[in-house]
């Protein structure tokens, strides 16, 4: 007498399960939404600066973008592992001016005013060798993004587009500035659909 066993079906891996790498980039396109909208402006201006250094919003809009550009980097992978390991060399060189911007500008921020503060806040973020890494940093990251477009992946275009317009809309006002995270939020959530039909 014999019987045939079938393996229980909760064992086998269900094929439209959301992937965990999909499901950390569409929290890194909320994030990377937050980094502009929760934003503090005021620092366009010398009377505006320490107001917006200060806030709280300062910190987290900063921390939100640190903590979606991580996330990014852990859910490409699946797409292409070159362009994974693009993503992690911009992001040691984004990373540490992110820092800066978050930290340094909000002690800052609270504990100085007027042209002192505009002084210092230009020597930290302006300085040749953290321009030149942040500089490189993000054009690895647009290059990141292009390469998993091109590697096939139409889901990834409007990706690629924000990451290649991310240097230039630090030059645009807020609005236009809110616009592109939208932008960068629903192509990180079109990269997640690209992960769950590469795993399905």
């Amino acid at each position: 007498m014999s019987a045939t066993f079938a393996a229980p079906d909760a064992v086998r891996t269900a094929p439209d399960a959301p992937s965990p790498r999909g499901a950390g980039l569409v929290v890194a396109g909320a994030l990377l939404v937050a980094h502009p909208a929760l934003r503090p402006y005021g620092d366009a201006t010398v009377d505006g600066m320490a107001a917006a250094f200060a806030s709280p919003a300062w910190l987290v809009s900063h921390l939100a973008a640190v903590a979606g550009f991580v996330l990014v980097g852990l859910g490409i992978r699946p797409l292409s592992r070159a362009a994974a390991a693009m993503w992690w060399i911009g992001a040691g060189l984004v990373l540490p001016y992110y820092g800066a911007e978050a930290f340094a500008l909000h002690a800052l921020g609270l504990h100085s005013s007027g042209a002192a503060l505009a002084a210092a806040a230009d020597a930290v973020r302006n300085g040749p060798v953290q321009l030149t890494a942040f500089g490189a940093g993000l054009l690895l990251f647009a290059a990141s993004a292009v390469l998993v477009a091109v590697r096939g992946r139409a889901l990834a275009l409007p990706f690629a587009l924000a990451m290649v317009l991310f240097l230039p809309q630090f030059f645009l006002p807020p609005a236009l500035r809110i616009a592109h995270g939208v932008l960068l939020g629903v192509g990180c959530v079109l990269l997640a659909a690209a992960v769950h039909r590469r795993a399905g």
